[in-house]
């Protein structure tokens, strides 16, 4: 179950920035299964602040393992990631997880005058500087980089995106494909999404490089509504178990 958590927040993103889907207050509480059994929990939050008298949002996703898999597998995430409120850009991100007895803990600082990131290691008491590329996201910061991205009206099938991201000291080209609509059944009732697919590095956590599905509301909103994961060890879900302080109508199908 290592990174399996940190999966979910890395899964969503696509290049530009237009209307706000989103707002102070903002809260999306998620359901983790492996199989039939309820794994974990994870959430996100939104909240207005200010970082270096810049206005900023304060972003925090949390991932807690629950029942029988936190007796064996205990797993305590923490993200937080502080982007600028005009451009979505990451100036401070924080990772500290505990997967299993698995830790890790930095907190990196992007200039994006010089486009040089900061990251100190807590764990390792180490503290590195490296070049990034323009417009880089984090791994969190890129979920609401997407959802201010998504020109519903323009999508089309087979469409396919790219990102700069910068994880684990290391600069990325994350791909995402546009798959198409899909209705799919939720315990809120049936809702339009967008179906995606972003192309994973294949290792003994993900079978390949297609292992991962996820549907995001098909609506102003454009929140992450079901994760479809096919792992080397079997396959997990992610699903809207709440939400809110939605800043659009989260629009659902009559039955």
């Amino acid at each position: 179950m290592k990174l399996i958590l940190s999966a979910l927040f890395l899964l969503f993103t696509l290049i530009g920035y237009s209307q706000n889907a989103f707002g102070d207050g903002e809260r999306l509480n998620f359901k983790i299964k492996y199989g039939w059994f309820n794994a974990s929990k994870a959430s996100l939050e939104v909240k207005k602040s200010k970082l270096k008298d810049k206005d900023v949002y304060h972003i925090v996703g949390t991932g807690k393992s629950v029942g029988l898999l936190d007796v064996f597998f205990k797993v305590r995430d923490r993200y937080e990631t502080f982007i600028t409120r005009d451009h979505g850009l990451p100036m401070k991100f924080i990772r500290d997880i505990n997967e299993g007895g698995y830790k890790k803990h930095k907190e990196l600082f992007f200039d994006h005058n010089t486009g040089r990131v900061k990251v100190v290691d807590f764990k390792h008491n180490t503290t590195d500087s490296f070049d990034f590329k323009p417009d880089t996201q984090d791994m969190l910061s890129a979920f609401y980089k997407l959802r201010n991205s998504i020109d519903i009206n323009n999508l089309k099938p087979g469409q396919e995106f790219n990102l700069n991201m910068f994880f684990d000291n290391e600069n990325y080209d994350f791909k995402t494909k546009f798959l198409g609509y899909d209705t799919i059944e939720t315990k809120f009732g049936k809702v339009e999404c967008l179906k995606f697919r972003p192309y994973v590095m294949a290792d003994r956590v993900f079978e390949e490089s297609e292992s991962l599905t996820f549907w995001v509301s098909a609506d102003k909103n454009k929140i992450p509504v079901k994760i479809q994961a096919d792992l080397a060890v079997g396959s997990l879900t992610a699903e809207l178990n709440e939400y809110a302080g939605l800043k659009h109508p989260f629009r659902i199908l009559m039955n």
